[in-house]
């Protein structure tokens, strides 16, 4: 939109016309042109593809089309509602100007003269006139809305007018040459000038302003339609009700609320009726959704339901004849579905596939599908049924072009006609003369034969370019021709008569004719389903019908029932599916597991054929999942802590899963629902891929495709480990053992080899080569069976020698494991079957013997059977949206996923050992919550007043929780259930952080990284305040605290290092320096346990753990020496609080403990005493300062008790009275409220006056000492010592996503406040473009080092300047600006789709990629200059 001189608004399109399509109106051919009538609420529009003007409703509703004779190529349109008229362009072979009533009535001619090009039409309601712009003869012409008084207004300067406006006394056009908008005097044409140039290919154009939709006209139809059922169109003076395309007009209002008899065609993209109850026959779009290459089409009267095949979505859909309920009935294993049959009698479905060269049948819904021929199909086209003589007709047109008929469940097959036949297409049967006929698109002819093929006649033989489709109704034959674009019928018998009934229409498909009056025919399969349990199909006589069973499935012996499911068979992961191949069956067909939820990227697979379910693992859900083998009972059995799960294994006799993760580098097992997971093994794992077990044998195999390639082995616990193969290997895939053989056999992607072993690693040989890119492997039987990811199929070979291969299904994208299935042969004896194997939890095969383990991170008891439910020291971190544990009971240090519900960003943590409870804060949702380490329990304590909670401590004695709030700038308190709610500092904080508290001391520390860096102390009141630390500091950001030695230690993420001091802040001491960007930190304090050996118990206690941002890691270091630095675990995005949790860590005591200090709402301990406080809000219950004293209000001559004689315990015991008041720190001045803020030993009473002196003396002389800091720090500025640290990142505040950490600098300019993250703008967004220099959390999150690299490179000291770490990628987006010829930009605009042309769909290249030589290269075959990646990736 722009604006002109007079500031009107202009409205134009440029960039080209929207082709094949309506929008809200459904689909259309070539639209070029539209127009309002802002009276009476319609749409009007003009279609050269089709040669039409239409009308609906503005929603789409209701379209009709109103004109359409004598119609060539109608551009543009103009409407006066006032008048009742419709105004249009016509280019066509003669062009003219014409107008109407917007009924379509009182059509006449305007001009028909000096015209070639007329594009641009307007209309001046306020003149009286139109004006009209010609291309080819560069001029702009006016003339009275009759015609007359014609008159050009411009004749020069006009290369290529195309659309045109008018606004008061000036013109307004677009021009393609000269790419711009123009502007001139309507009644002189002087004064031109160019609005806007640069356009490409400017279109059409309006004003926007009330003068150009005058309000002045009246509404014909009034407010209720004028009674009309569907369209009310204005008329002259009057109007008309109209009835949509198709519909039948009952009377003078209303129209028929369906349609009887109409013609039904496909057209690729569209599907269309011609309906036979109105005389005009005008082709009316049927509005369905999604409609890409629609070529076989039937129907079903009685339901009226319309079918029809896409042989670009490679499905079978349906909706009722008005495009409503439309769904898709069959879309897997499709590959060209081109013909389709409707069975109304039983409600079934045929088709037949060219792709894979199948007859299908199926209930009409797509359930119960079985393929009926498989054999000795070359290219099957059409089809049609005969349930009347239970017979079915096909067209082949492969090598041998043929027409053969069947029973309709497949018996006495016969080919019925094989000469004379080049491309056999549509298919008819005449029921009344029980002929067939067919279209012969090679030939170019009509014929029809006897049901047996004899008797054979042509009935068209001329002018028949290319035929398609075929049906015939009553006395007459109808059909679509590619070459003439058109629908055409004939006598039936004769072949005269012939109609053309639609031309022009690009793309004809199939054709039917839909009626209700389908002949009713006798239904074996009526009753009972004819006796059988699952399909009944149709047969010739004498049988009537037999039954038959689902794809893969075989029939029993009775004829009747089919067997429970398919007892041998393959199935295997295509990524978005999983796929069955029945062994059981003479012919492979793939069946769908039909699992109710969505996959995404479905890797490996296994099966239990003992329960009969699917075990499969999905790398970008990260889930494991299983479900029964006919798709139900789907659930998730792991869901948490997965990365790239690419092998997995079920061990069917064990009840256990195994699974490798090639992103984790970890070899898992579980119990077959998932509990009692246990890490087996996870050290010295590159990539590990395919996993295969042999319980009777006590092993497990796996492929490590990483970068030593290798083939291991180990008991199914984890032990005895121990590498097979490790030379000659490229990338080790697939992985099967031949029990039977006692081999291994494996399949290489890179060596493009299947190999073969014993089980020991011995006598390699190789089995098959080359094969392309094999992937998943299993063998069963005789035979070995792999997946090929470059030929997209399953082969199968000899086992024993590789000879035989064959393809046992292709054309499958996608394909990943694959697993071969026996139902029917036993399994081993479970080792561990008995009581468990005396196992408390775990019970693990091993050879000749089993083992019981625990799981993940849960030490074994001494009795070497027995586990705990939990480790009993160990680590709790957050990562934004996760909280995990890492046992520090055990040497592996994996972490296990917290079950805690509903995490959107958790940023800190503590751990309430008393009642078991976590708690976290979550900075997204603005809340502090908490949770058992079990996920149940979960619940809100603070849901209000929060921002920004960096910092949470739970005082486990007087069982209060503190945080801190960096967008409020406060420290808070509040009881662990979230009441008595209290602010205890909010001055001199600029940006607290982490807090930490000391019960048994009174002690709360905390730090703060604002402007002036430092770590503080107070009472657990916040009294007594006292700045620890404010020298040599950054970001200080862990806190933590070492009860025992009663010191400090804390994490500065600008100065690189790890510190500590006593509680005072004295004896500071640098305990590692540098490290990369440490968050949070805590330390151990374990205790002696029987399971624990002292000098364990030494070892644990000895580390100080802390979270790290650039490395993305946890690591610890010795805390006594700063020496033997380690990685605990590594490759953790957003890493955050860490915390240990351990049966001596809270311990301690202070006078809170007890009663709460006898305190009626918060309890704070002191050194040698304590406060009683009262929270900022009143909660409705009495509150006191003093410990054991409950105030009551005071009544009329009732005096206040003396101090001296208040009680010294608190009841326990309820109060009954008056309401009393409520004492809080705002209102301690209120009548019935009494306050003492400490309770303590007696040491008299009142202070000395010399206290009070020295009190007065201390304060000055701190004040002078802070007046001489802050001009030390000024003059200092913003300088530290470069040498101090050698990388700078900036402190996070984290109220973004997990990809984005919003990043402060530590000295904040005076913009500093509107650059802050606020609330009001969202979590992800509302950023401006200051705001977006200064984010820079993608470095800290991202996978790319360079960021780092770079930002090492450009670190200041700090306090400099804000710096961003961001990578735009630009797309540059250059159109042509070739000038085009006028006759060759008209030619290109009115050029039309070619004949028989077909969607297109990229597929991935099948070609090889080149092959490499040199090691460390990708599993994808492209060149990479570091190790393979993940070949799930490709």
């Amino acid at each position: 939109m722009l604006r002109a001189s007079k500031s009107i608004p202009l409205l134009f399109v440029s960039e080209g016309r929207q082709m094949g399509g309506c929008g809200a109106v459904g689909p259309c051919d070539d639209i070029g042109g539209l127009a309002i009538d802002w009276i009476h609420d319609t749409l009007y529009w003009t279609d050269s593809g089709t040669s039409r003007i239409e009308v609906a409703n503005l929603d789409g509703t209701h379209r009709k089309v109103l004109l359409w004779k004598s119609m060539e190529k109608p551009r543009a349109i103009a409407l006066h509602p006032i008048e009742g008229k419709i105004y249009w362009t016509d280019w066509g072979t003669t062009p003219r100007i014409e107008y109407s009533n917007m009924d379509g009535s009182n059509r006449r001619i305007i001009a028909d003269t000096h015209l070639f090009w007329p594009n641009g039409l307007t209309i001046d309601y306020a003149g009286h006139r139109m004006y009209w712009v010609d291309a080819k003869h560069h001029v702009i012409e006016r003339a009275d809305l009759d015609g007359r008084n014609r008159k050009a207004v411009i004749s020069q300067g006009l290369p290529h007018p195309f659309a045109i406006t008018v606004f008061e006394d000036s013109l307004y056009w677009t021009d393609w040459h000269t790419k711009s908008i123009n502007s001139a005097n309507k009644f002189t044409g002087k004064n031109q000038e160019i609005i806007r140039n640069k356009l490409h290919f400017p279109m059409d154009i309006h004003t926007l302003h009330p003068q150009r939709q005058p309000a002045g006209g009246r509404n014909r139809c009034g407010a209720n339609n004028g009674g009309c059922s569907h369209l009310c169109l204005p008329s002259n003076k009057t109007y008309v009700c109209a009835c949509p395309t198709g519909f039948k007009k009952v009377d003078h209002s209303n129209c028929a609320k369906s349609l009887d008899k109409f013609l039904l065609f496909a057209r690729r993209t569209d599907i269309r009726r011609i309906s036979f109850d109105t005389e005009d026959m005008s082709d009316d779009v049927i509005p369905l959704a999604d409609v890409r290459n629609a070529v076989a089409l039937d129907w079903d009267g009685k339901e009226g339901y319309v079918y029809w095949t896409d042989v670009t979505t490679d499905s079978i859909n349906r909706a009722l004849w008005n495009a409503t309920k439309q769904e898709v009935v069959v879309d897997t294993s499709l590959e060209s579905p081109a013909g389709l049959a409707i069975d109304w009698v039983t409600d079934k479905l045929y088709w037949t596939d060219a792709g894979t060269d199948r007859i299908e049948v199926s209930n009409a819904d797509g359930t119960m599908r079985t393929v009926l021929i498989w054999e000795n199909l070359d290219r099957p086209r059409d089809i049609v049924v005969d349930p009347i003589g239970g017979l079915m007709y096909w067209t082949d047109w492969g090598a041998n072009p043929k027409i053969e008929r069947a029973g309709m469940d497949a018996s006495d097959r016969l080919v019925i006609i094989s000469s004379n036949l080049t491309w056999p297409n549509g298919l008819a049967i005449d029921y009344e003369t029980q002929r067939l006929y067919w279209a012969d698109a090679g030939t170019k002819v009509i014929e029809f034969g006897n049901f047996d093929g004899t008797d054979r006649q042509v009935l068209i033989g001329s002018q028949l370019p290319h035929p398609f489709g075929l049906t015939l109704h009553e006395d007459r034959l109808y059909w679509t021709d590619w070459q003439s674009k058109s629908i055409q019928s004939a006598d039936k018998l004769t072949g005269l008569g012939r109609r053309t009934l639609a031309e022009n229409l690009e793309n004809l498909m199939d054709i039917h004719m839909f009626h209700r009056h389908r002949e009713t025919v006798s239904n074996p399969c009526a009753v009972s389903n004819g006796g059988c349990s699952h399909l009944c199909l149709l047969a010739p006589s004498p049988l009537a019908s037999s039954c038959a069973c689902p794809t893969g499935i075989n029939l029993q012996t009775d004829g009747k029932t089919c067997t429970p499911g398919m007892s041998s068979f393959l199935i295997f992961a295509r990524r978005t599916d999983i796929r069955m191949v029945s062994l059981d069956i003479p012919y492979f067909a793939d069946v769908v597991l039909a699992v109710n939820s969505t996959m995404k990227n479905t890797i490996a697979i296994g099966v239990d054929p003992t329960e009969g379910k699917v075990y499969w693992s999905d790398s970008t859900l990260k889930k494991v999942s299983r479900a029964n083998m006919d798709g139900s009972e789907q659930e998730e059995i792991i869901a948490t802590g997965l990365m790239t799960t690419d092998g997995l294994a079920v061990d069917a006799i064990g009840r256990k899963i195994y699974w490798t993760d090639t992103g984790t580098n970890r070899i898992e097992v579980a119990n077959l629902d998932g509990s009692m997971r246990r890490v087996l093994i996870w050290q010295n794992l590159d990539s590990p891929r395919a996993i295969a077990l042999y319980n009777e044998k006590g092993y497990m195999y796996w492929t490590d495709w990483g970068e030593n390639a290798k083939l291991e082995r180990a008991a199914m616990d984890g032990t005895d480990r121990a590498v097979l193969i490790s030379n000659n290997l490229g990338w080790p895939n697939g992985l099967a053992i031949d029990k039977a053989g006692a081999q291994l056999l494996w399949a290489d992607a890179h060596t493009e080899r299947i190999e073969a072993s014993d089980l020991n690693g011995l006598n390699r040989h190789t089995l098959v080569s080359p094969v392309q890119h094999p992937y998943g492997m299993t063998l069963l039987g005789p035979h070995i069976y792999w997946t090929d990811w470059q030929s997209r199929s399953i082969q199968r070979a000899d086992k024993a020698s590789g000879a035989n291969a064959i393809t046992v299904v292709s054309n499958l994208p996608g394909l990943m494991d694959i697993q071969a299935v026996d139902r029917a042969t036993p399994l081993a004896f479970n080792k561990c079957g008995r009581m468990n194997g005396g196992c408390t939890h775990l019970c693990l095969p091993r050879p000749n013997s089993t083992s019981c383990a625990c799981p993940t991170g849960v030490l074994l008891k001494g009795d070497g059977r027995s586990c705990d439910d939990s480790p009993e020291t160990y680590l709790l971190f957050s990562n934004r949206v996760s909280v995990r544990r890492i046992s520090l009971d055990t040497n592996d240090h994996t972490d296990v996923h917290v079950p805690v519900p509903e995490l959107h960003n958790v940023i800190s943590l503590d751990y309430d050992s008393v009642d078991g409870k976590l708690y976290y804060t979550d900075v997204t949702l603005d809340v502090i919550r908490r949770s058992n380490l079990d996920g149940t329990g979960m619940e809100t304590v603070i849901s209000q007043g929060l921002k920004t909670t960096d910092g949470l401590a739970v005082d486990w004695v007087a069982r209060n929780m503190y945080w801190t709030d960096t967008g409020r700038n406060t420290i808070e308190v509040a009881r662990l259930d979230g009441t008595c709610r209290k602010v205890l500092v909010n001055n001199s904080l600029d940006e607290p952080r982490a807090i930490a508290v000391f019960p048994s001391k009174g002690y709360l520390f905390w730090t703060d990284w604002g402007h002036i860096a430092k770590i503080e102390r107070s009472h657990l009141d916040g009294s007594d305040r006292k700045v620890l630390i404010n020298t040599d500091l950054g970001w200080p950001n862990g806190l933590t605290l070492d009860y025992d030695t009663r010191r400090i230690f804390w994490v500065d993420a600008h100065l690189d290092r790890i510190e500590s001091s006593d509680l005072n802040g004295k004896l500071r001491q640098i305990l590692v320096s540098p490290v990369s960007h440490p968050f949070a930190l805590t330390q151990p304090k374990p205790v002696p346990s029987p399971l624990t050996p002292f000098s364990r118990l030494s070892q644990q206690d000895r580390w100080i753990y802390w979270t790290d941002w650039q490395t993305k890691s946890i690591q610890r270091v010795d805390k006594h020496a700063g020496r033997s630095k380690e990685t605990v675990l590594a490759n953790v995005e957003g890493l955050m609080d860490i915390i240990v949790v351990s049966p001596n860590r809270q311990s301690g005591s202070n006078l809170c403990s007890a009663n709460n200090g006898g305190c009626t709402h918060l309890c704070f301990a002191k050194t040698n005493n304590f406060v009683c406080s009262c929270p900022d809000e009143p909660d409705g219950r009495p509150c006191s300062t003093i410990s054991g004293y409950v105030p009551t209000p005071p009544t009329r001559g009732r005096h206040v008790t003396p101090a001296s004689k208040l009680p010294k315990a608190a009841s326990d015991a309820p109060l009954n009275g008056p309401v009393l008041h409520n004492c809080t720190d705002k209102n301690l001045n209120v009548e019935g409220c009494l306050q003492s803020n400490v309770i303590s030993a007696p040491h008299g009473e009142g202070l000395h006056i010399s206290y009070v002196i020295g009190g007065v003396l201390t304060v000055l002389a701190i004040l002078i000492l802070i007046a001489a800091f802050i001009i030390y720090r000024h003059k200092k500025s913003k300088f530290a010592d470069p040498g101090v640290s050698n990388l700078t990142y900036s402190n996070p505040s984290y109220r973004t996503s997990t990809q984005e950490v919003k990043i402060e600098a530590s000295q904040k300019p005076p913009i500093y406040n509107q650059l802050r993250y606020k609330k009001e703008g969202g979590v992800d967004g509302g950023y401006t473009k200051e705001k977006i220099r200064i984010v820079e959390g993608v470095c800290l999150l991202s996978t790319d080092d360079l960021y780092w690299d770079d930002l090492k490179q450009i670190k200041p000291s700090r306090g400099g300047a804000l710096h961003a770490c961001m990578r735009t990628d630009t797309v540059s987006l250059q159109a042509s600006s070739a000038s085009l010829d006028d006759g060759e930009t008209e030619q290109l605009l009115q050029e039309e789709t070619s004949e028989g042309s077909s969607v297109s769909t990229l597929t991935p290249s099948t070609v090889t990629p080149q092959r490499h030589t040199q090691r460390g290269l990708p599993d994808t075959g492209w060149a990479a200059a570091r190790k393979p990646s993940t070949e799930s990736q490709v």
